[in-house]
């Protein structure tokens, strides 16, 4: 079976650390950015079967890189999950009409979890 390959954008790292070991030994494939500029750049490049977004980061944040994404053909059809602790019902909302598929609050999942839900929602 083809492992699946995952986009992360993520300005802290730290966390792009954890999660890519983490996806790593759950049998993803990972590639990441900590810019919105940059993830564009490489996705551009590649395929890939899901990107998991941060909200809040700084220059371009995650809402920015929806707007940018939906333009794009190379992630246009790619599904996105929003990650972050950025927990408001606007910011929220705004997201999953720019195109997230579905909005994760970090700090009310461990990593494990977040990977769990990430393969349910590509089965």
């Amino acid at each position: 079976m083809k492992k699946k390959k995952i986009f992360l954008i993520e300005d802290n790292k730290n966390l792009v650390e954890i999660y890519t070991d983490k996806f790593t030994k759950s049998g993803f494939k990972i590639n990441s950015a900590f810019s919105v500029a940059e993830a564009i750049d490489k996705i551009k490049k590649d395929r890939f079967d899901l990107i998991l977004l941060d909200i809040r980061m700084p220059e371009e944040d995650g809402i920015m890189f929806l707007k940018k994404a939906s333009e794009i053909i190379e992630i246009a059809s790619t599904p996105i999950i929003a990650f972050s602790n950025y927990d408001t019902p606007e910011i929220k909302e705004r997201a999953k009409k720019l195109g997230a598929n579905k909005y994760i609050i970090k700090s009310n999942h461990t990593p494990g979890e977040v990977i769990n839900l990430i393969k349910d929602y590509l089965k």
